[in-house]
Formats: C-alpha cells, sequence, structure tokens
C-alpha cells in the first residue's frame, strides 16, 4: 500500500501543524474541515472504520458528552467485575483462615520456649535445702531432670489449685467451663429448692459415700447477733427451720437457717444467768435453760413468749440444776445430779418423780431410740443400762480401755453407742451388744482426738457421728458409720474455723451441721449429700 492510503490520525501530525492548533489565534476551521472530509474519504477507501479512531476524532472535533459516557460505563463494568473478585477472594481467605485455626485447635500447643539442655539425662541432688521440700521420701534423694520438672509441675499446679488458665488448651477450657457450668447449676437448683422448704420434711437420701464429704461453708448460724462470750449450746429446732444458740453473756437466740443470711427471730436476756445448757422440748414449743451455780432454770414459751422461771424442784436435793436431757417422750427432763444420782423430772409439775444411781460421778446420759433404754456411764469408766419403765439397771459393761470417762451418745437407729474419754478415744459399739454382753468389744476405736472428747453426736440418718473436744482449737472430726472411717476434709486446715467446740448438733434431716465454739460464733455448714433440712 502506498504512502496515499496512510491514515495520519491528528496526534502524529507535524510539529508545525500541533503548534497552530496549540494557539487559539492560529485556528482555521475551513482548513480543518476540508482534513476532515480527507480522512473520511480515505476511510471509504479501507472499507472500514476504525473504533479508536473514531472515538479520537469525536474527542477532537466534538461529540465529548457521548465518549464520556461510554467511558463511564465501560468503567463500571470494571469496577463490578473488580469488586466480584475482591469479595472472591475475601471469602476464600476466610474459608482457608477458619480451616487453618481448626488445624490450630487440633495439634497440641508447642512450647513457646526450648531449653537444649533440659533433654540431658542428668542426677539432681535433692537434700538441698530449697529442693528438699519436693521429696517425698528417702528414696528420692536423687532424682533425674525429667521427674524433677515433673514433680515441680504438679507442686505448681497443686498451689494453683490445677492447671492455670493460660496453660490449658481450648478443649480442655471448654470441658472444665462446662463441667464447672453444671456443677454450679446442681448446686444452685439444690440449695434454691432446699430453701424453698421449710417445716416437717421426709428424708430420702441413697448412701453416703466415704472419705470426702461434700459440704459448703456458710454464713455462721448467729451471725445475725453474735455472742459476746463462748456459747455453750446450739441446737436445731425439731420441725422448723430454725437453729437456737445460747451461752455464757446471759442471752438466748433464735435464728432462721437459710445458709445465706440466717435472719435473727428473737433473743432474750436472762439477768444474772449465765446459760450452761439450753434445749427445745419435744414440741419445739419450749426452750429449757440451765446455768452453772443455781437451783433454778427457766422454761421459755416460744408460743406466748413468756419466760417463766423455775425457782426449785420439789424432791430435789442437789445444790444445783445443770446438766440434763430431754426425755423421748416429751413429758420430762433427766436430771444429771451428783454422787451418781439421775434424776426424772416430769415438767408438767415440776418435781422429781424417781431416781437412780450408779457406782461413781456420771460423766454422761444418752437415751435409746424408743426412750425405753437409757445409757449412763460413769467417770471410772462403767456404762450403765436402765429400763425407763422399771427403773431397773438390766445391763452393765465397762467401756474397753477407759480410764475415765467423758461422754456418751446413742444413734437413732438404735444401731450403734458411742463412748468418749479423757484420752481422746471414741469407741463405738454395736448397742445389741451392748445390752446381751457385759464384756462388749468395740466395733472401731476413733483415735483421731489427742485430747479429751467432750462432745459426741450422731446424724438422725445415723451414717455420721461427730466428735469434738473443747480443749483444743479444730479438735472436731466426723465419722463415716457404715465404713468407721474419718472423713478427710473436715475440719479443713487453711484456717481457723471451729476454734473450740463444746456443742455438736445436725439439722432434723441433716441438710445442715453446726457447733458452739468459745469465740461466741455457731459455725454452719451445708452437707450436700442430703437434700432436705
Amino acid at each position: 500500500m502506498d504512502g496515499a492510503d496512510v491514515i495520519k490520525l491528528p496526534g502524529t501530525e507535524d510539529k508545525k501543524s500541533a503548534k497552530k492548533r496549540s494557539k487559539p489565534s492560529g485556528f482555521d476551521p475551513e482548513k480543518e474541515e476540508r482534513l476532515r472530509q480527507q480522512n473520511l474519504k480515505r476511510l471509504a477507501v479501507l472499507g472500514q472504520e476504525d473504533g479508536s479512531v473514531k472515538r479520537l476524532e469525536s474527542l477532537v472535533f466534538g461529540a465529548e458528552d457521548e465518549l464520556l459516557e461510554r467511558l463511564m460505563e465501560e468503567d463500571g463494568e470494571e469496577r463490578s467485575s473488580g469488586m466480584m473478585l475482591l469479595q472472591e477472594e475475601e471469602e476464600e481467605e476466610e474459608d482457608s483462615g477458619g480451616e487453618e485455626e481448626a488445624r490450630q485447635q487440633l495439634q497440641p500447643r508447642k512450647a513457646a520456649w526450648v531449653d537444649e539442655d533440659d533433654e540431658l539425662e542428668e542426677e539432681v541432688d535433692m537434700r538441698q535445702r530449697h529442693r528438699s521440700g519436693l521429696m517425698k521420701g528417702a528414696a528420692e534423694a536423687v532424682m533425674s531432670t525429667q521427674k524433677l520438672q515433673q514433680r515441680m509441675k504438679e507442686q505448681f499446679q497443686k498451689s494453683m489449685g490445677g492447671t492455670p488458665s493460660w496453660a490449658q488448651t481450648s478443649d480442655h477450657k471448654k470441658k472444665k467451663k462446662k463441667a464447672h457450668d453444671d456443677d454450679d447449676d446442681d448446686e444452685e437448683e439444690e440449695e434454691d429448692d432446699l430453701l424453698r422448704r421449710t417445716g416437717n420434711f421426709v428424708a430420702s437420701s441413697e448412701s453416703l459415700p466415704s472419705g470426702i464429704l461434700r459440704m459448703k461453708k456458710c454464713l455462721h448460724a448467729n451471725s445475725a447477733r453474735p455472742s459476746e462470750d463462748k456459747l455453750t449450746t446450739v441446737q436445731f429446732h425439731p420441725s422448723a427451720q430454725v437453729v437456737m444458740t445460747a451461752g455464757i453473756d446471759q442471752s438466748v437466740s433464735l435464728f432462721q437457717v437459710d445458709g445465706k443470711t440466717n435472719p435473727k427471730i428473737q433473743s432474750i436476756h436472762l439477768e444474772r444467768f449465765p446459760v450452761h445448757k439450753a434445749r427445745f422440748s419435744l414440741d419445739g414449743e419450749t426452750v429449757i435453760a440451765t446455768s452453772l451455780r443455781n437451783r433454778m432454770f427457766y422454761l421459755y414459751d416460744m408460743m406466748e413468749g413468756r419466760v417463766v422461771p423455775v425457782p426449785s424442784v420439789r424432791g430435789l436435793n442437789e445444790a444445783r440444776v445443770k446438766e440434763f436431757s430431754v426425755c423421748p417422750d416429751g413429758g420430762a427432763l433427766l436430771l444429771t445430779g451428783t454422787n451418781g444420782y439421775v434424776h426424772l423430772l416430769t415438767l408438767k409439775t415440776n418435781e422429781v418423780v424417781r431416781s437412780m444411781k450408779i457406782n461413781g460421778d456420771v460423766s454422761g446420759v444418752a437415751f435409746s431410740h424408743d426412750g425405753s433404754r437409757v445409757f449412763v456411764n460413769s467417770e471410772e469408766g462403767e456404762v450403765y443400762v436402765w429400763d425407763m419403765s422399771s427403773s431397773r439397771c438390766v445391763s452393765r459393761f465397762t467401756d474397753d480401755g477407759c480410764v475415765k470417762a467423758t461422754s456418751i451418745a446413742a444413734s437413732q437407729n438404735g444401731r450403734y453407742l458411742a463412748c468418749g474419754s479423757q484420752a481422746g478415744v471414741v469407741n463405738i459399739y454395736s448397742q445389741e451388744a451392748c445390752l446381751n454382753s457385759t464384756n462388749p468389744k468395740p466395733v472401731r476405736a476413733v483415735m483421731n482426738l489427742l485430747t479429751s472428747a467432750t462432745s459426741l453426736s450422731f446424724n438422725p440418718t445415723s451414717e455420721i457421728l461427730a466428735i469434738a473436744s473443747r480443749v483444743e482449737d479444730e479438735a472436731v472430726r466426723l465419722v463415716h458409720l457404715p465404713s468407721l472411717t474419718v472423713f478427710s476434709n473436715f475440719p479443713v486446715a487453711k484456717r481457723k474455723i471451729v476454734y473450740r467446740a463444746s456443742c455438736l448438733d445436725f439439722s432434723p434431716h441433716s441438710g445442715f451441721f453446726s457447733l458452739a465454739n468459745n469465740k461466741g460464733h455457731a459455725p454452719l455448714f451445708r452437707l450436700l449429700h442430703y437434700p432436705d433440712f
């Protein structure tokens, strides 16, 4: 093709013509029109039109609006396709990121830092002062580095109460959180269910497991009114959700038991009358209170809110009325006198109807579950069994190994009899053997107390025996009777809670356990195994 047929674009013209177009003063419309017509003729010769040339021609010679519309349409299409591509890329990145996170969760965590020296097998001398606490015996005087690391890890986890959260895997955290939430839900439901109930209950629980007693420390039973002096008495009401405390500060107080606030119901003050012992009557309508050096005792009628002093007992030749037990028939008290005497006092007329005597001084009295028998032990270690209807001694035996007796208690199911001694030994007997033999042998001798066993109490289901000594702090133990073993988790050794306990008691269906201590408090514990108060 010769040079005449070549299309010359406006942008490829010589510099001279370009300079002329750049100057508005030298613009010649006629010349430009002639040039345009020549270009059209040349395109007609070629038989086709070049689209790019046409758009450039329109831009130079006019039709700018039409060109801009086409350019905007093309640019919009490019942007739309670009946005779709970008969205697809982001989705792919999210999918790949989720898959990567799942792979990381499945894989075990790697250590953030590894010391090559840890892999070396070396023997470490454990007898050094800063390592001796990690030894479990003389055989571990020398330990490998790997074993030492494991021991230190166990010690750290024990001090932290388990594996710290920052060292747990995500799966372990989820499992632990789920288990913790389930336990909290169960415990809250159990507590809420208990706190909604009041009055009489029918206990229904499976056999109590041994080893660890599931319990929860509650607010002190008398936190609404702490005693100014030591407490001598704590007792749960036989039917209502109420607990009574009394002590040397000359007061008797009643509290509602809810395990959270334990609000005070009522408190009475007995002038110049430090309370040695207080007990509910069998029907729970009256409180009987005795003092240390008085012949007088008080009857507090809770229904009428009336305090009745009893200055003397007809037919009682004693200098004071101090120790007593409420008879299971509900209408009488068994007073502990001097020189081996016990006196039966009827509450209807406040007089002694009959007396019984043993050899030596009386150290404790306990009724059988039906009230037909009463067990009386002397300080010399002899136990007498009396028939209440005939006032006759039907059996007698010596507490095995006892030099001086201090306390006695009988279980409500009629199966066990516990005898405490000054040496801290508590012998547990079968009641059947005590009634049918003059030389019964204890089924178990509990030797966990190191000082005098001054308080004994069976729970209502006869599955727990609480023993305590008022001579030493934290000297309280709970015995699992089916296995005759001591629960290992009470009292808690981290800090003092119990101090010196002088009285122990369980609620009517074992849902709560409390005690009176020398600090004027009545620590309260919720026994989670039992669903009712």
